[in-house]
């Protein structure tokens, strides 16, 4: 006796369904395309928001503050100081955007991820098909704004090429973790707190000061927070600071963007499918 005769004759049976079916282009494809249709004016306030950040505190405030002090010790102008940091922040925040708020939409509006596991796509499609969307966005703000870097002479050592590979990295790690957070959202108040979260981590993660000026306790607050790590990771590449300790700040984003993938997936499958 199979499977099929077991069951009772008014439940429809699900088919066997993997978690991946190895097409999340075509999830990040369609995503990019609505993009471009609807959304091209946000995506450009976006780019240039950290470009003036970078004119009005690196060049304007950066004429009064003179040079800076590194956590390694080197001396930089504040212009190069802070630039690396808004660098970082700009691919947080393309990143966030749209593995936030696109994907509340898309998951508590238009339920559009029912229609796609509706097909062959499998949860880890799905999430791998919007992280990359989202990855896609935080690295076109992040090749502009080096390109801007470049040409005001803010990055100081030829190390600053491995920069760009590091704000992917840190784009897929805040991607990630934001599908995952959202996932578990119901309301737009509650997204809100993703808001609330962003901005103290803009404003302290040694974007633009150094971290010593704050007391011992809420430095090693400081330094659990992701933005903290990516600050971090792209200064040292920019200024030529490069040492081992640096491979702790990669660890840090892989280890994000597997609890995120692993999340969502679970989250995915559980909302749609279960």
């Amino acid at each position: 006796m199979t499977h099929r005769d077991l069951a009772p004759a008014s439940l429809p049976l699900r088919p066997a369904r993997s978690l991946y079916a190895g097409n999340a282009r075509a999830v990040m494809f369609r995503g990019w395309r609505a993009t471009r249709s609807t959304n091209w004016l946000v995506m450009v306030s976006g780019f240039f928001e950290p470009i003036f950040y970078l004119l009005a505190m690196g060049i304007g405030l950066g004429t009064l503050v003179g040079d800076v002090t590194t956590e390694s010790g080197q001396v930089v102008p504040y212009a190069a100081f802070i630039a690396p940091a808004l660098l970082a922040v700009a691919a947080m925040n393309g990143a966030i955007y749209d593995s936030t708020w696109n994907v509340f939409f898309k998951m508590q509006f238009a339920r559009l991820y029912e229609g796609m596991l509706s097909t062959s796509l499998g949860p880890l499609d799905v999430a791998l098909g919007e992280i990359l969307l989202a990855l896609l966005r935080g690295a076109l703000y992040a090749v502009g704004f080096q390109l801007v870097m470049q040409a005001l002479g803010l990055n100081l050592s030829w190390w600053a090429l491995l920069a760009l590979p590091a704000v992917l990295l840190i784009a897929f790690g805040f991607a990630s973790l934001g599908m995952a957070i959202t996932s578990y959202m119901k309301t737009f108040q509650q997204m809100d707190w993703i808001n609330f979260v962003m901005l103290p981590m803009f404003l302290f993660s040694a974007t633009f000061y150094p971290i010593t000026v704050y007391p011992q306790w809420l430095q090693v607050v400081i330094q659990a927070l992701p933005l903290w790590h990516g600050v971090e990771l792209v200064r040292g590449l920019t200024t030529g600071a490069v040492d081992w300790g640096m491979l702790w700040h990669v660890l840090y984003y892989a280890v994000m963007i597997a609890v995120g993938l692993v999340f969502t997936t679970k989250r995915l499958r559980a909302l749609f499918l279960d």
